[in-house]
């Protein structure tokens, strides 16, 4: 976690896991965790192949989608056919709410894409790598004087044609609750004039119920994670594909941040009140009336 004071930060802990979620024996969560991981290997492997354009959106999709299919998480999409059919070379700032590490699995699972991610994920097993040779643009939360040359080049990413993932609430919750979007990287968009497509994420069970466990919360590792996941039975991710917000529809970057926020809690059902302004206390109080004069 960030030491710095203007990191967004989530409340969400151990105690807003969902309980009495079904699970599958150890050895089916073995077999998962190792199917996972020979993905990812043999990923490695081919990667020469995922320099030749031809054909290289559909053999990272498949791989994205096959890291899902090892964990038994199923996806269930709902909307933007224009988002899933477009043709390569448009540029769009993809944004969504942060869960969990399968959040952006799932989003090149839809598209493959470059992302805006912290700089520790490139260390990280099994997705580390994929992130790496997916052309990620990482950003250090330690040190903030380099978030003006990561923004810039996040808007020439966009310029230049490219879909970047970005998750603008800063930090991973618990899906049951969740944080505002921070403003900086819709600037990027602005400055690069490309639309924003915002997608809603929900975790769910077979049965419909909503559940928790596969959020990535608090100071737990990776690898704590990864054990809940492949432990869940029937984990349903439900995606959301909202419509895209056009250049130009706001005029500045918290005006464009609120509008992909309600877009998705809007998707998602949920209703985010916005923070009140405290009123102003009058500096004197106000004029009485005079009194009437006596008769």
């Amino acid at each position: 976690m960030s030491s710095h004071a203007w990191m967004p930060t989530s409340p969400c802990g151990d105690g807003c896991l969902t309980t009495d979620d079904p699970v599958v024996g150890l050895p089916r969560r073995v077999l998962r965790v190792t199917a996972a991981a020979l993905v990812v290997f043999s990923a490695m492997l081919t990667a020469p192949l995922l320099l030749v354009s031809w054909g290289r959106e559909y053999r990272l999709r498949l791989i994205f989608r096959s890291v899902l299919r090892a964990f038994g998480v199923r996806l269930d999409i709902r909307g933007g056919a224009d988002f899933l059919t477009a043709p390569a070379g448009r540029g769009a700032l993809v944004v969504n709410n942060h869960i969990s590490w399968l959040d952006i699995v799932a989003i090149n699972a839809l598209r493959p894409m470059r992302a805006l991610a912290k700089k520790e994920i490139a260390g990280w097993p099994v997705l580390g790598g994929l992130v790496r040779r997916g052309g990620s643009i990482f950003l250090d939360r330690e040190r903030l004087t380099t978030l003006p040359a990561t923004m810039a080049a996040l808007a020439d990413a966009l310029r230049t044609g490219s879909l970047v993932s970005v998750t603008p609430e800063g930090t991973t919750w618990c899906g049951l609750a969740s944080g505002h979007f921070t403003t900086a990287t819709f600037q990027a968009a602005i400055d690069g004039g490309v639309p924003v497509r915002p997608i809603a994420l929900r975790y769910r069970l077979a049965d419909g119920r909503e559940t928790s466990r596969p959020a990535f919360i608090g100071p737990e590792s990776l690898i704590a994670s990864l054990r809940r996941v492949a432990a869940l039975r029937g984990l349903v991710l439900e995606i959301h594909i909202c419509p895209e917000i056009a250049p130009g529809r706001a005029e500045t970057r918290r005006e464009l941040a609120a509008l992909a926020e309600a877009a998705v809690h809007s998707a998602l059902g949920t209703v985010q009140i916005p923070a009140q302004r405290k009123r102003r206390t009058p500096s004197r109080p106000p004029a009485t009336l005079a009194s009437p004069p006596a008769k």
